[in-house]
């Protein structure tokens, strides 16, 4: 063996191991037990950042401790390929997407491969093949012939100058991201898949998914929205446009008799109406359709409206109430029309008070404190008053009561209604998926048929920065079915689409024959462990829990829910600095090219340029990312460290769903911690051969090594399994290391049997943290059969027996004492014990003894005066 530990070597050559003998290739084996373990596939954009090292290190140890559990394991790997970015990154490189995208992959795909994770590259996937979209195409048009697939006008943001659809994070101050045009929301067709009719089931299954935080749950269930109101009917005073009558939906028809207006969206079909002879109307309602629609936009806008002249009949009272266009309501929403209570909706009370409408209190706080309706609105549920016949009624006799009269008038019902919106998944875009329908002459739609499937996309095209090229191709729109003339789809599919179904096509990606192969598929999943950020928390989680229940009502999988433990890893944060330039502008300088000097705790307290000398001001361990230009390249840091380090570092420096702070002083850490195992098992090789570990043959200090290795088994099996505190399990290894070198005996063959045993253990323990390093020491310890087909350490329960423990001899609550009593003392023995030491003694001798405490095993309280 070696002295030094040589990473880039002993790296080179574990990874050579598992590529030629296909070490992570896995097949069905119904015999069995599988554990299918994911993490959320990566974008393919040129170059993997530290959170992708993290997450994809978090999936490998659990994958190569399952293994070592003798499951059959299967952890893929693939590329959630379409989408924006590479059109953005085309355009700006000259080049087509398709290009630039595949070029990515094979960049990335050798960086993972450099930090030795265990995936299951014959199951590689691109989310851009045919070979997969294809079958995404399929199960569109089944879903269509379902009912479950829909066409629809639908508001977008529109960039008049890019003559493109952008998603509300493009729009920037209400321009377009790229154009700088002022956007506009303008109605164009969309396709939408009927998620809400899964809502119910959505919500309720949220219960099956015990092991998902809970914090992932209640985003989901805040999401779907699930709530209890009435529909209610307003009458028109007079009709509009043959429209006599409008629906509401609300949550609190107690507030009802508090109703001084309505407003409508400005895309309601009445403000629509009356917008074609209203000139004024018309400009307002244009004006509301450049406006933000995001939820945190709309709450602290300027509240907006205009008066229609109109005037709905109250359900209840008959009285008539003034019409409104307001800004703040979206057709979106329910029906686009809302009952005014300025004085119990703070969104009414700021609009209410904004044009001087009337502000009625109608409910009064529960316990009787005054309601100051002239600061605010009073939005918590109370008793009526101002309310007629449902006076002193509390919020549900309310609720009921005034449902009941509205039912028997004929003017509303109660209803259950859900937040949640149906999935649209129309994009104007050029690289994705094309949507697979065919439009017709005479203006309708059919599906493409499975013989036409995939509806390719061309991939050899030339971006102009504005339009789609597929748009742009009248030829590619050309198609034929049994000789009549058809149009393709030109918009693609919400990328949602690819990523909320790939965890199942990893479990037969060759299968040609259809979508899934249902035998591979209902072995696999569901996946047992999925690994992902916490800002999936939503929307993708959400459509890939929808997603699968479609493929379950088709067939093709037997199971309910994808994904059923879920770990959301916390971000890597890292150190930044900026010098300042022109006009207050920060010019963040990278981490790698700063002199720091720190104080005696770590802290910066001055920064210089390596380069020009220059002082730099510190910028907060902040989120790694380009603008801060604080991102350690993964790259670089192997070619320095070793994969090996910057996985334990990884997994040491921070339990996986908390944030963690890269330190280059952590990595080096970590560094010397791998070297001294190397030397440790060099020193521990050369000091002679190695007896057979006779339990019967040894002496205290070689019981106490040993107990303390099948602790470690023990502490680190729960870590890794139950309890996933991945960085405490690397601690308690690290103990075990220091507690070799304090008892190792290197002059007696059973304590050289005694170090041989933990230093196997240690480097099983290790083994999912740092493989490569394990799978040499393994070898070097004497083992013919690679690491990689290791089973997992047991436990030894005999070695864990103490002979001997140590006592704690308290006096009045502080320690006096620490002696060593035979584990099975009992409670007079150690009373005796206790008050016979010397130390003890001392606190005693000219006191009174008022009571003695035992808690055998552990400690001896005296209580003297």
């Amino acid at each position: 063996m070696e002295e030094l530990y040589r990473p880039a070597e002993i790296e080179a050559e574990a990874q050579q191991y598992w590529d030629q003998n296909a070490s992570f290739e896995v097949t069905e084996d119904p015999g069995k037990e599988k554990f299918y373990c994911l993490s959320m596939f990566p974008y393919p954009s040129g170059k993997l950042h530290m959170g992708h090292v993290r997450n994809y290190t978090i999936t490998d140890v659990i994958s190569r401790f399952q293994r070592m559990q003798g499951k059959n394991v299967l952890h893929p790997m693939g590329w959630d390929a379409f989408g924006l970015p590479a059109e953005n990154a085309a355009i700006q490189n000259k080049t087509a997407p398709a290009k630039w995208t595949y070029q990515n992959v094979d960049y990335m795909k050798g960086q993972l491969k450099s930090l030795g994770f265990g995936f299951d590259w014959s199951r590689e996937l691109a989310t851009c093949q045919p070979s997969y979209y294809r079958w995404e195409q399929w199960f569109f048009t089944r879903l269509y012939e379902k009912g479950l697939v829909y066409k629809k006008m639908a508001t977008v943001n529109w960039d008049p100058v890019d003559q493109t659809v952008l998603a509300n994070e493009q729009v920037i101050d209400g321009r377009g991201w790229r154009s700088g045009a002022l956007v506009e929301r303008k109605e164009i067709p969309q396709w939408f898949i009927k998620i809400t009719d899964y809502a119910e089931e959505l919500l309720a299954d949220l219960d099956k998914l015990p092991e998902w935080p809970e914090q992932v749950r209640t985003m989901q269930r805040n999401w779907i929205g699930k709530s209890r109101g009435v529909d209610m009917t307003f009458d028109l005073a007079s009709e509009v446009a043959g429209i006599t009558a409008f629906d509401i939906y609300t949550t609190r028809p107690d507030t009802l008799m508090g109703v001084t207006y309505v407003s409508l969206a400005a895309e309601h079909p009445i403000a629509q109406a009356l917008a074609e002879d209203n000139a004024e109307l018309a400009a307002f309602i244009a004006e509301c359709k450049s406006q933000s629609v995001a939820e945190a936009d709309m709450a602290t806008m300027e509240k907006k409206g205009m008066d229609t002249g109109i005037k709905a009949v109250h359900p209840l009272t008959g009285e008539e109430v003034p019409v409104w266009v307001a800004n703040y309501v979206l057709m979106d929403y329910g029906s686009g029309a809302v009952m005014a209570v300025p004085g119990h909706d703070q969104r009414d009370w700021e609009f209410a008070t904004q044009y001087g409408l009337p502000i009625v209190q109608v409910i009064e706080a529960a316990d009787g404190e005054s309601v100051d309706l002239t600061k605010e609105a009073f939005v918590e549920k109370g008793k009526l008053v101002n309310s007629g016949e449902f006076d002193g009624l509390a919020f549900k006799a309310a609720f009921d009561a005034i449902a009941a009269k509205l039912g028997a008038a004929g003017k509303g019902k109660v209803s259950t209604n859900y937040r949640l919106r149906d999935w649209g998944v129309s994009r104007q875009r050029y690289w994705g998926a094309p949507i697979p329908m065919f439009n017709l002459e005479d203006g309708g739609e059919i599906p493409v048929p499975a013989h036409k499937l995939p509806v390719l996309l061309p991939e050899d095209v030339v971006m102009d920065g504005v339009q789609s090229p597929i748009k742009a191709d009248k030829e590619w729109r050309k198609d034929e079915l049994d000789g009549v003339a058809v149009e393709r789809e030109t918009d693609t599919f919400d990328t949602f689409m690819e990523s909320s179904w790939y965890y199942a096509r990893y479990t037969s990606p060759n299968f040609d024959e259809g979508m899934l192969d249902p035998t591979a598929a209902n072995y696999w999943l569901p996946v047992d462990q999925y690994v992902g950020g916490i800002e999936h928390a939503i929307l993708h989680l959400l459509y890939a829990r929808f997603f699968h229940k479609l493929m379950r009502d088709e067939g093709l999988v037997n199971s309910d829910e994808p994904f059923k433990r879920l770990l959301c890893q916390g971000m890597v944060l890292a150190e930044s600095f900026y010098k300042e330039g022109e006009k207050g502008a920060k010019i963040w300088v990278a981490p790698s090219d700063v002199n720091v000097e720190r104080d005696d705790k770590g802290r910066a307290v001055r920064a210089t340029h390596k380069e020009t000398g220059e002082e730099l001001v510190a910028g907060g361990v902040v989120k790694m990312s380009k603008s801060k230009n604080n991102g350690i390249d993964p790259h670089a840091t192997v070619e320095q460290y070793g994969a090996d380090t910057v996985r334990l570092f990884t997994m040491f420096a921070a339990p996986p769903e908390q944030t963690l702070e890269w330190h280059e002083s952590g990595v080096e850490g970590a560094s010397r911690f791998l070297r001294k195992l190397w030397k440790t098992v060099h020193a521990h090789l050369g000091a002679g051969e190695i007896a057979t570990l006779d339990p019967n043959a040894l002496n205290d200090k070689h019981k106490d090594l040993r107990r303390k290795t099948h602790e470690t088994i023990q502490k680190v099996s729960d870590d890794y399994g139950r309890r996933q505190t991945f960085n405490t399990a690397v601690a308690a290894v690290m103990e075990l290391l220091n507690e070799t070198g304090k008892l190792a005996d290197r002059n007696s063959a059973q304590g050289l049997a005694v170090e041989r045993e933990a230093l196997v253990a240690a480097v099983q323990l290790l083994a999912p943290v740092t493989p490569h390093i394990c799978h040499k020491l393994w070898a070097l310890l004497g083992h013919a059969d690679a690491l990689i087909d290791a089973a997992w350490p047991t436990v030894d329960e005999s070695a864990l027996v103490r002979s001997s423990i140590t006592l704690v001899v308290q006096v009045n609550g502080k320690v006096r004492a620490k002696l060593e009593a035979p584990a099975d003392a009992d409670k007079a023995r150690l009373e005796k014990l206790a008050l016979a030491d010397a130390n003890v003694q001392k606190f005693i001798d000219d006191k009174t003894v008022r009571k003695v405490i035992v808690v055998p095993g552990k400690l001896v309280n005296i209580v003297a005066n």
